[in-house]
């Protein structure tokens, strides 16, 4: 085979290899940079990673899409979002003001839908997971209002817990957006939570919940009822409480905030 002959072999191979990834591959050049058609979709998916990051979280729209579910609304220690994103340690612990308006009772569990860094995502695709692990939840279980909260990292939900009584916390969160997806939801369950004390190898993730593309609302709901169904038996989350469901695991490894 001659040294064309390669080239031209290895520019075949490349379409078919990313259909199955939405990676930059094989993207050629032209002179000592990229072609400016792909050049062009780079900066589009970095300005639309920075739009993630930096757009409002509007909690009307994941309160309307809940359908009449009771909401309460919290926001964290920081009080705008260029503090959020210079202090991470704010966007972990709850507003004071906002503590007292969280209701307190025997719950199982309680959902927290949490902008993170991308309000993107949890406009699209939080309340939409919160009905669909609600659904597959027994009858029995005593689920609290929803929480929307704002300027909000995953360890919020410790807080949030802690003042609500209640035994485990999922937190949907927006994930740190990439250079292929600024839309990727998270799902952090705990089981009971200590502020200041609960650390991320306490929690299980479920990442990259973004149908089509990602986790599907139904394979990422199973198996997030299922985690919690079996840390209500055991009494633990996070390196203790493995995934057995059989359903595959297409999501990104997890983005902690």
């Amino acid at each position: 085979m001659t040294i064309s002959q390669v080239g031209s072999a290895e520019r075949d191979l490349w379409p078919s290899l990313r259909v199955h990834t939405q990676a930059r591959i094989g993207l050629g050049r032209a002179g000592s940079g990229l072609p400016t058609h792909h050049r062009l979709e780079l900066q589009a998916a970095h300005a639309a990673a920075r739009d993630a990051v930096h757009s409002p979280f509007e909690p009307d729209v994941v309160a309307q899409a809940l359908r009449g579910e009771p909401t309460v609304r919290v926001r964290s220690a920081a009080p705008d979002r260029l503090t959020y994103l210079q202090r991470p340690d704010l966007g972990r612990r709850l507003a004071p003001a906002d503590r007292a308006h969280l209701p307190v009772g025997e719950w199982d569990v309680v959902f927290v839908v949490a902008d993170g860094l991308s309000s993107r995502a949890v406009h699209e695709h939080g309340a939409a997971m919160v009905r669909a692990t609600t659904a597959l939840l027994p009858t029995a279980w005593h689920v609290a209002p929803v929480v929307l909260a704002e300027q909000a990292r995953v360890a919020l939900g410790d807080d949030v817990a802690s003042a609500m009584g209640a035994t485990m916390v999922v937190v949907f969160v927006g994930e740190r957006p990439g250079m292929s997806a600024a839309d990727s939801l998270g799902a952090y369950l705990t089981y009971r939570p200590k502020p200041g004390v609960t650390t991320d190898a306490d929690r299980n993730c479920l990442s990259n919940i973004r149908p089509p593309l990602g986790l599907t609302y139904e394979v990422a709901a199973g198996k997030l009822a299922g985690l919690m169904g079996r840390a209500r038996e055991l009494g633990v989350t996070g390196v203790g409480l493995k995934d057995d469901s059989e359903a595959p695991m297409l999501g990104n490894q997890p983005k902690l905030g």
